[in-house]
């Protein structure tokens, strides 16, 4: 079986639980793995609290920065590539849609390709898969243009998000996973000027054997507490504040309502001084003692804010899927989830969720009170949102296409 890097930016975030369910899978079908970061965690208020952070962190070796010894024989291995190899490099360069000053920062990135390359050399490794599409997708590029390993990527959000030079990446890339049917169409219609690589629908999946109920769900009832969770990083995309205002609106009906919040800001001001602003927003609202931000936590203590709760909310208003309402339905919660292509792909309205419109806490409260008035319908979305999680969205899915996608292209 082939040995193979897996090079995951800022590694271990907060989010890169399914990189590590993902990996297990791939194990298990005899693969050997070798974990690459561009660098450690910027952020450290949303650093990975998980328990195999620290150990994987231990396991990873981050591209970034060099030491000189390793600048030195990166070098060395740049010039070894010859002047066909510094051609492709320097053309990529030139040809790339992005500015100087980004052009600037791929001769850089050439450098790390070079270490890149010679890395796999030195480990016997016969492949990288790059789970982003950004600059570490540009590193697997050079090393490959340098006469390194074969890569492929996975796109997890909308191209937008991954910069430029996405032509090269793509054209060079054995193959790539997109992980739903909408962003596979966005990826064919921005770069129907080249041959595309094949490319493979897979979702990031859930351990469906890992997160599941100790106890059977219970459906909320009427005159007692209803709990609500939420599990995402605190940033204006992920619309908590519309989840607070569905909360201060049961208030006024009459609903004691809690919800827990799991989830950290990330390192920037401007969302540092979000977070503030909701929790202003709470205290406006009369609710601040029903609105619990438990911050950045392991998996086992998400798997325990399910578990207690009644309901499942996600208000994001830009969602390519969504691990954290899989990991809900699979732990037998009610989803009631803000609609955007990817989850419509995942949640089947009233069959397995419950979709509302973002930007409309008035319909979370209608589709939460419904849920409260009809217990039996919630019980129905709890068994059938873990069997859709079960059958199509567990994290051996994409470890297989990941699997056989390197053994076809061989």
């Amino acid at each position: 079986m082939t040995k193979l890097a897996v090079l995951i930016p800022e590694f271990p975030g907060q989010t890169h639980a399914f990189f590590m369910r993902e990996k297990a899978e791939m194990e298990k079908m005899g693969a050997e793995i070798e974990l690459l970061s561009t660098r450690r965690p910027i952020a450290k208020v949303s650093e990975a609290k998980h328990s195999w952070a620290a150990e994987a962190a231990a396991q990873t070796l981050y591209l970034s920065p060099l030491s000189i010894a390793n600048i030195l024989a990166s070098l060395w291995e740049f010039l070894r590539a010859g002047p066909i190899g510094w051609w492709k490099c320097l053309l990529c360069i030139l040809k790339a849609d992005v500015s100087l000053k980004e052009k600037l920062t791929m001769f850089g990135l050439i450098l790390v390709g070079a270490f890149l390359k010679r890395y796999c050399r030195q480990q016997d490794i016969e492949h990288i898969h790059v789970h982003s599409c950004a600059n570490s997708a540009n590193t697997a590029l050079f090393n490959r243009l340098l006469g390194g390993v074969p890569y492929s990527m996975t796109l997890h959000g909308p191209m937008q998000d991954y910069g430029l030079n996405q032509a090269a990446k793509w054209r060079e890339a054995a193959f790539v996973v997109v992980i739903t049917k909408e962003l596979i169409a966005e990826a064919q219609a921005m770069l129907s000027h080249i041959e595309l690589p094949p490319l493979y629908l897979a979702p990031m999946g859930v351990n469906v054997e890992h997160f599941k109920r100790k106890s059977e769900y219970q459906a909320p009832v009427k005159g007692e507490l209803l709990k609500l969770v939420s599990c995402g990083r605190i940033h204006p995309v992920k619309a908590h504040d519309d989840l607070i205002r569905a909360v201060a609106m049961l208030k006024k009906q009459g609903v004691d309502a809690e919800l827990v919040v799991c989830g950290a800001s990330d390192s920037q001001s401007y969302t540092q001084n979000h977070f503030q602003e909701l929790k202003d927003l709470a205290e406006e609202l009369g609710v601040t003692d029903q609105v619990v931000w438990l911050g950045s936590v392991s998996e086992e203590r998400v798997r325990q804010a399910l578990e207690e709760a009644h309901v499942f909310c996600l208000a994001s208003l830009k969602e390519p899927l969504g691990v954290a309402t899989m990991e809900a339905m699979a732990m037998s919660m009610p989803a009631v989830v803000a609609r955007s292509p990817g989850v419509e792909e995942m949640v089947n309205d009233d069959v397995d969720g419950l979709l509302v419109n973002p930007r409309a806490p008035e319909e979370f409260v209608a589709a939460i009170t419904r849920l409260l008035d009809t217990p039996e319908k919630a019980t129905e979305l709890s068994i059938q949102g873990r069997q859709r999680i079960v059958q199509f969205y567990h994290s051996g899915v994409s470890a297989k296409i990941i699997v056989d996608g390197i053994e076809k292209s061989k």
